[in-house]
């Protein structure tokens, strides 16, 4: 370790050097998949052994693994290790739109994922001598012990204050002298509007790095984000299936997302035919595990969209570059035959200081048989009352939409605190269209 690098010899390994450890990992994983039922049933068919895997190109010969395999295969039909053993502990997704999906770790897994934390916070200039403060929920969430445990592992003083209660995580930040804080987009922005309200300075907090995700989000968002809280706001990724946060993670440069390669194989597909598309081209981003002993995943089916970046990283690591990410194929909806997704929605309307954070959009079916968008927003505290002011901005923004996602939406501009809150990600869409008698 040194001043720059939490792990030098890995984060800057050569391609040629860190392929073959990709390899030599990936055949090992084959090795411990195929001890768990699903698994063991899918290389039978497919005549997948660690021999018949040659090159990393050879994973295609692999079938997908989706979120529907997981579930049909519920709870534990994924498992590889001897669970009365070596398992350690559960983390599961929500399961809100059905069964959840279920991961296993052993103490191998959690220790290299906590390291792989460790190792992005490095990456941000966060060191032991911050204060890191957590405002994820902990328990089954990823987001709260993930970040705990890598937060430890790199010896930063923590402060685990899980979500919600604004004023308490301010009187935390203030007391406790909290240097970097780990939020979702929608969350910061509304702990920024709490954070005025009080009538605090941010510039008079020790607040300084701010590290986002969970949600996706426009590069506009987080510029707002870095304005009102006077921070620099890095972009991460991770998902409950590939362990959750730590899979990926910007440096300090701000210019895309570092994969960590030695622990996970990137594949970017066209969702449609599930071939694999070019560097610098949009598709879904499929992972692998590398380092995961308990219940390791061969080419998982995230449903974010995303790309790598071309070219080399001004930072010095050699681990690849994800694009922010896009939004997901199954958030992706249809009106009038034109796809959109929300997040084209929000690069319009964070450019309007006048509107807070919080929006809705509702796809409902008039009598008539035809589709409407309405795309309610909220005012922020300080914009004006005129009625000739504000119907001046519906219209602007109306047509700016329109621009931008080629049809057009009905706005609706509505009091601070009008739409309803949510205790984790933000929903942005509510698709009534089928829901008709």
């Amino acid at each position: 370790m040194n001043d720059k690098y939490w792990e030098p010899e890995i984060e800057t390994m050569p391609r040629e050097k860190l392929r073959e450890l990709q390899l030599d990992r990936l055949k090992k994983t084959i090795s411990i998949a195929a001890r768990s039922p699903y698994y063991g049933k899918v290389f039978a068919e497919h005549g997948i052994t660690p021999d018949s895997i040659r090159t990393l190109d050879d994973l295609r010969r692999i079938p997908f693994t989706t979120k529907a395999d997981m579930r049909a295969n519920y709870p534990f039909g994924l498992v590889a290790g001897d669970m009365r053993q070596d398992g350690v502990r559960i983390h599961s997704s929500s399961g809100t739109t059905g069964t959840p999906t279920v991961i296993v770790h052993s103490q191998h897994d959690l220790d290299s994922w906590a390291n792989l934390v460790a190792r992005c916070l490095y990456t941000v200039g966060i060191r032991r001598t911050d204060v890191f403060q957590n405002s994820s929920g902990y328990g089954m969430f990823t987001g709260g012990l993930g970040f705990q445990y890598g937060a430890e592992r790199l010896g930063t003083l923590t402060v685990p204050a899980a979500a919600g209660n604004s004023k308490r995580q301010i009187k935390f930040i203030t007391d406790f002298h909290t240097t970097a804080l780990h939020a979702i987009p929608s969350y910061a922005i509304r702990l920024a509007e709490v954070i005025a309200s009080e009538g605090i300075d941010p510039s008079s907090t020790s607040l300084r790095t701010l590290v986002i995700g969970a949600e996706p989000h426009t590069d506009e968002q987080r510029r707002k984000i870095e304005r009102l809280l006077g921070v620099k706001a890095y972009n991460s990724f991770g998902m409950t299936e590939m362990n959750g946060p730590g899979v990926a993670f910007e440096c300090t440069e701000q210019n895309g997302m570092h994969i960590w390669e030695d622990c996970y194989l990137v594949e970017i597909i066209d969702p449609e035919t599930g071939e694999p598309m070019p560097d610098g081209e949009v598709g879904e981003m499929v992972l692998t595990t590398l380092d995961r002993d308990m219940m390791p995943l061969l080419r998982y089916r995230t449903r974010d969209l995303t790309r790598i970046l071309p070219g080399e990283c001004p930072c010095g690591r050699t681990h690849r570059r994800i694009d922010r990410i896009k939004g997901r194929s199954d958030d992706m909806f249809i009106i009038k035959g034109v796809n959109i997704f929300p997040m084209q929605v929000e690069k319009i309307l964070v450019q309007y200081p006048q509107l807070g954070s919080d929006y809705l959009i509702t796809l409902d079916t008039l009598a008539d048989g035809q589709d409407e968008m309405l795309v309610e927003v909220e005012l922020n505290d300080l914009c004006v009352d005129s009625y000739i002011e504000l119907d001046r901005m519906r219209r602007d923004i109306t047509h700016r939409l329109k621009d931008e996602i080629l049809v057009t939406p009905k706005v609706k501009l509505v009091k601070k605190g009008t739409l309803p809150q949510s205790e984790g990600k933000a929903v942005r869409v509510k698709d009534l269209r089928n829901n008709k008698e």
